[in-house]
């Protein structure tokens, strides 16, 4: 299970989209994420499905490492979709299954798909983003994005930095964990038990060496940066400057031009 983890994880290449400036895939992908929460139809999101395949076709990443990506959510995924199945109430000319205290009404039905499609594009459009951006690359860009609200006081460099360590080490914590499961194993701990209450115990012998380990590599990692005289992003030069390019233009117009569409078939009505 831990190898399926592909957040944080990056893939070199040099394909039209590892090429982009880190800036455009950010904030593509934050505009990504908010036209699939207001998309309200199924052809919608079958060109949004099509725009995440020909996005994983040009920048050359093998569908299993996207499949890795909704793999370990996907209890959660199914999870949403039978509540929203079972709770959403509807009128009763949509009632389709009445099994005594449980009702499946059609407006549920709807709720249910359309909440299972947004989880699983968010999942495949974020992924793209940090498989394709390097950790240093996605400190540039967010700091970038974020250095006009320094007027206000917003310590952009410091929250870029906390965000950058956090997901280089997500696959770390990952194969930390991996190695201690696999010495518990050894020593007979049981993590597949389908009883709760053992399984529950189970996770104390990896949690505690897991919080251990972890406080000990951010100790180390703050004493590495005291010793190379780190003092915050201030009077700090960078060696490779972000600069937008033609790339990025044509990415923006293709990405905006699916969002025009998707748009119009919402409040158009149409299809």
């Amino acid at each position: 299970m831990m190898n399926n983890i592909t957040i944080g994880q990056y893939l070199p290449g040099d394909s039209f989209v590892h090429k982009l400036d880190p800036r455009t895939k950010i904030l593509i992908s934050m505009f990504f994420i908010i036209n699939l929460f207001l998309v309200k139809n199924f052809t919608s999101y079958l060109i949004i499905f099509l725009f995440i395949l020909l996005t994983v076709r040009i920048s050359k990443i093998q569908l299993k490492y996207i499949y890795k990506g909704i793999k370990p959510v996907f209890i959660l995924i199914l999870f949403t979709a039978f509540l929203n199945l079972f709770i959403t109430k509807g009128t009763p000319d949509t009632l389709l299954l009445d099994i005594g205290f449980l009702k499946i009404y059609k407006e549920g039905v709807s709720l249910a798909m359309f909440m299972t499609l947004r989880l699983v594009f968010l999942i495949m459009g974020t992924s793209i983003l940090t498989l394709t951006t390097s950790p240093i690359e996605l400190t540039d860009g967010i700091e970038s994005l974020l250095s006009p609200f320094k007027r206000i006081g917003v310590p952009a460099h410091e929250l870029a930095m906390m965000m950058s360590i956090a997901l280089r080490f997500i696959p770390t914590l990952m194969d930390e964990t991996d190695k201690i499961m696999k010495a518990q194993m050894a020593r007979g701990a049981d993590f597949e038990s389908k009883n709760i209450i053992k399984k529950a115990k189970s996770l104390i012998p990896l949690l505690v060496p897991l919080f251990i380990s972890s406080f000990r590599r951010a100790e180390e990692l703050a004493m590495a940066m005291e010793a190379r005289s780190y003092r915050g992003g201030e009077g700090r030069t960078r060696m490779n400057v972000l600069k937008y390019g033609k790339n990025d233009l044509v990415g923006a117009i293709i990405f905006f031009a699916l969002v025009g569409v998707t748009f119009s078939l919402r409040f158009t009505g149409l299809l």
